[in-house]
């Protein structure tokens, strides 16, 4: 067995009077029977601090964590590829400022447009997202999405880059899954899937067009802000280093809402769209 300890969210604690017992990543204790297996030395083994024996009871012990998946090998720093460090942001500062910030933090280079387009603006061309060769290019708004205005970014992928936004309506917040090859799930398409899915249909489409009315306006609080940058980093990250996604949905089919009263992240899938077939041409 090579030298392995504990798989994050794995943790094992003494029980007085019962022995060990583990702590799986779900949060669900388990005994431990070590029976004969020195528990100091399997607990050094665990650690990481010394290397697993080649036989042995102790071994049994530790071929039963790894069999449970609780064992990972000693993993090493993952550092963000030059290639995909190019990171291009746009959108409102309150999301870009603090998901800069975390990006920095992990390896990444991200270039903040120097201001949001202006309203009545022209949309981005692709030409013009392209412009010094992102490797991605993330999109925050903190309100709706006008019609239109996401479109080009959609083609952002059949370029090799990577597409990743966000949007704000109201108290809710979406997250939407990143784009990074051709076939990936779009803004177009995560909004034709939300009308599919709802029976107000018409009014969602009519809130997207505008205009709207409303009183007290909505802020974004820092703390809001700030747990949306998170989601947006750390699925930019894993797309980068090649990390495995977290939760029960594949990265690029989840479409995120975070409640901004309370801040819960409630997970939906979404799928792509499929290209409507031409209508048949009529003979005669």
């Amino acid at each position: 067995m090579p030298r392995s300890r504990l798989a994050p969210g794995v943790e094992v604690v003494t029980v007085p009077g019962r022995g060990l017992a583990v702590r799986t990543a779900e949060g669900e204790f388990l005994t431990v029977r070590t029976r004969g297996a020195d528990e100091d030395a399997l607990l050094s083994v665990l650690s990481g601090a010394t290397a697993a024996p080649a036989d042995g009871e102790l071994h049994r012990v530790l071929r039963a964590f790894e069999e449970a998946g609780y064992l990972t090998d000693a993993p090493r720093p993952t550092e963000w590829p030059a290639p995909r460090r190019a990171v291009r942001l746009l959108g409102d500062p309150v999301l870009t400022a603090p998901l800069a910030a975390h990006l920095a933090a992990l390896g990444a280079e991200p270039r903040t447009d120097p201001a949001p387009p202006a309203p009545g603006a022209p949309a981005q061309t692709l030409d013009g997202l392209l412009r010094d060769d992102p490797a991605a290019v993330v999109w925050c708004l903190d309100g709706p999405v006008p019609d239109g205005l996401w479109d080009a970014a959609d083609r952002l992928p059949r370029h090799g880059v990577a597409w990743l936004r966000c949007h704000r309506e109201g108290w809710q917040a979406y997250v939407e899954p990143l784009a990074a090859a051709p076939g990936d799930v779009t803004a177009a398409h995560v909004r034709a899937r939300r009308l599919a899915a709802t029976p107000a249909h018409r009014e969602l489409s009519a809130y997207w067009s505008g205009p709207r009315t409303s009183g007290a306006p909505v802020r974004l609080t820092a703390p809001a802000a700030a747990v949306l940058a998170a989601l947006l980093a750390d699925d930019l990250s894993r797309w980068a280093t090649g990390a495995p996604a977290t939760g029960g949905l594949p990265a690029r089919r989840r479409l995120r809402c975070v409640d901004l009263h309370t801040l819960t992240v409630t997970e939906r899938p979404v799928l792509p769209v499929p290209e409507v077939a031409p209508t048949p041409k009529q003979h005669g």
